[in-house]
């Protein structure tokens, strides 16, 4: 009975489909001798909420969801200014003064950054072949060498993402059709600032219709950190600085999955599929899908020369799959912001809707002032789906199901009947 009410509190915390959630907790559970794994973690979740309860000088016995909410947005309001601070940001509302210190600050920080990307050789082949004019004509350019020759290919590529269309897009990305391992090479992330000046208007509708204003090119290795349209925003560096960190992780990943299919004969499809459909279906787990994503966090969580799987070698190293949380690299940055280590994956549940924990969820409620009962869920549930997966994988058992997926490259039929996606769950 006990089993059954844990797992109702992730299944209620993650909005899951019933029966499909409970199921798949058995299945997951069976296939792992039985280890209470999400009986463990439910506990644990409650535990966090309570201590960080306390730490807010609240009695986790007599509070109500809302006051933790307003609690946590005083914090993160609070939190904001000591990181601003921290990267030398004077004002901590001035957009225009904010973007650029958070892109030069990350240029210079300490954290895992290299990459396997495209080579700039083959990137301006590839641009030089299917010139982007919307690009060319933001720039002033009416010669595609004319550009090529003076203008960054990375910042170029930045560019690409929210200048150019999804169809270009698309039909850009096919041309990778071609591509083979030697097109590509291992260099550190770059990281651009697109001024309001020149990109302000072209970059808007990107900004509006993601509701954030950072993008990335993971084949080519690039981060951009495009205007907003605002002269004053509360809240915009620990709104942008754990965005940009993710999608330094977000790069790594794919950058190390890339590098693990160099020995496919479909390279190039791989490429193409992982950028335009990401289908998620990169091994499958006690008849579950699971997400490349989790499975180099996984590896990436416990990367040293002791735990570096053979199929990995000699393509993959283990700091390739090195992986860092967010909230580690911001409480380096700034100590008082280590009240957010470990809590991406934590929330309490209310008749609202779970009150997430997660740093970049409670940052997003700050920023754009959502009021309790239209709060942001999206980082903390993700989370929790990833980390249900991994101490599920850590059974050794799992684990090596996993790996010899990934040798053979291929999950068997059985498996791919029994599965399901995290969309049909929740």
């Amino acid at each position: 009975m006990l089993m059954l009410t844990m797992t109702k509190v992730l299944s209620d915390l993650l909005a899951a489909d019933e029966p499909l959630f409970s199921i798949a907790m058995q299945q997951l559970e069976r296939a792992s001798g039985q280890q209470s794994i999400d009986v463990r973690l439910t506990a644990e979740i409650i535990g966090k909420v309570h201590q960080k309860s306390r730490e807010l000088g609240l009695d986790p016995k007599d509070t109500r969801p809302e006051e933790l909410y307003l609690a946590l947005i005083e914090l993160v309001k609070r939190h904001d200014s000591f990181l601003a601070r921290r990267i030398g940001v004077i004002d901590p509302e001035d957009v225009q003064g904010v973007l650029p210190k958070i892109a030069s600050y990350i240029n210079e920080l300490d954290v895992p950054k290299s990459a396997w990307v495209l080579k700039p050789s083959t990137a301006k082949r590839l641009l030089k072949a299917t010139p982007p004019k919307k690009v060319m004509k933001q720039l002033g350019y009416r010669s595609v060498d004319s550009m090529l020759k003076r203008e960054p290919i990375g910042k170029l590529y930045a560019a690409l993402r929210f200048a150019e269309t999804p169809a270009w897009l698309t039909a850009f990305t096919r041309k990778y059709k071609h591509l083979q391992p030697h097109d590509f090479e291992t260099r550190d992330i770059e990281f651009y600032f697109f001024d309001a000046k020149q990109w302000g208007t072209i970059s808007d509708t990107f900004t509006k219709r993601n509701r954030h204003n950072i993008t990335h090119m993971k084949e080519m290795g690039v981060i951009a950190i495009l205007p907003l349209p605002l002269k004053r925003l509360p809240g915009v560096t620990i709104a942008v600085l754990p965005l940009v960190l993710h999608y330094i992780n977000e790069i790594r990943l794919y950058s190390t999955y890339f590098k693990l299919q160099q020995v496919r004969p479909n390279f190039a499809h791989e490429v193409i599929d992982t950028i335009l459909e990401d289908p998620g279906k990169h091994a499958s787990m006690s008849g579950h899908q699971v997400h490349w994503r989790i499975i180099h966090r996984y590896f990436g969580s416990n990367a040293d020369t002791n735990h570096h799987p053979e199929i990995f070698q000699p393509h993959v190293q283990p700091e390739d799959l090195l992986w860092r949380k967010t909230e580690a690299t911001l409480y380096r940055i700034e100590p008082a912001l280590h009240f957010w280590y470990d809590m991406d994956f934590v929330a309490l549940q209310s008749d609202k809707g779970p009150i997430s924990l997660n740093l970049m969820d409670v940052a997003i409620n700050f920023i754009n002032k959502l009021p309790y009962g239209s709060h942001a869920v999206y980082h903390f549930r993700d989370s929790l789906w990833n980390e249900i997966f991994m101490r599920y994988m850590g059974q050794k058992s799992l684990e090596q199901q996993i790996l010899r997926q990934l040798d053979d490259g291929v999950i068997s039929p059985m498996d791919m009947e029994q599965s399901f996606t995290i969309q049909e769950i929740f």
